[in-house]
C-alpha cells in the first residue's frame, strides 16, 4: 500500500485502540483495517509491542512533556503537566495500560532529560528532580488505570467526579511532600 508508514500505523492503531480496546487490537486487525496483509507492516512495526510503543509515545507527546514556561513556578508547571498527562491517557482507551508497558523514545527522553534541568536550574538535586517526575507519572498511569476500569453506566460520572477529586488530592499530597523535601535539602 502506497502510503504506509509508521505514522499511519500509529494513527490507525490508537483509532482501532478506541474502538476495540488492549485486548481487540492486533497486527492482523491493523492490517484488514489499512486493507493489507499483516506482513506488509512488519517494515514499520516489527511486533505488536513495537505498535503499542509507538501508540504509548504518541500519547505521552500529546501531553506536552517539556520543561516549564518562561517564568512559571515549579507547583504550577508540574500541576499543568499532571493534568495533561492524565487528561492525555484518559483519551485513549486502556491508554494507561498501553503507557505502562511501552518503552520510551528518543524524543520523549529528550523531553524528560529537559524537564529533569529545568527542575535543577529550580533548586532541586538531580535525585529529587528525578524522583518527583517519576513519582508523579507512577502515580498518575496508576490512577488513570483505576479510572479507565469503572463501568459504564448508572452512577459511573458521580464516580468520574470523585475520581477527579481524588486525583487532585493525591497530586496536592505529592507536592506538598516534594516542597517540603526540596526546602529540607542541604
Amino acid at each position: 500500500m502506497k502510503g504506509l508508514t509508521r505514522a499511519v500505523l500509529i494513527q490507525t492503531g490508537l483509532r482501532l485502540l478506541d474502538e476495540v480496546g488492549l485486548d481487540g487490537l492486533s497486527v492482523r486487525r491493523l492490517a484488514t483495517e489499512l486493507g493489507v496483509q499483516s506482513p506488509a507492516l512488519y517494515w514499520h512495526v516489527k511486533t505488536k509491542q513495537d505498535l503499542l510503543d509507538g501508540i504509548a509515545n504518541e500519547i505521552i507527546l500529546r501531553a506536552g512533556m517539556g520543561p516549564p514556561e518562561p517564568g512559571e513556578e515549579w507547583p504550577d508547571w508540574l500541576r499543568r503537566r499532571s493534568r495533561a498527562y492524565r487528561k492525555s491517557l484518559l483519551a485513549t482507551r486502556d491508554g494507561a495500560r498501553v503507557v505502562s508497558s511501552a518503552a520510551r523514545s528518543d524524543e520523549t527522553t529528550r523531553r524528560f532529560e529537559a524537564e529533569l534541568a529545568a527542575m535543577v536550574e529550580r533548586g532541586f538535586t538531580p535525585l529529587l528532580a528525578f524522583r518527583t517526575i517519576m513519582t508523579l507519572s507512577s502515580y498518575i498511569t496508576g490512577h488513570v488505570l483505576q479510572e479507565q476500569q469503572i463501568p459504564a453506566g448508572p452512577g459511573a460520572a458521580g464516580w468520574a467526579k470523585a475520581q477527579a477529586e481524588l486525583f487532585e488530592h493525591g497530586l496536592e499530597v505529592i507536592l506538598a511532600g516534594t516542597r517540603s523535601r526540596l526546602t529540607a535539602a542541604p
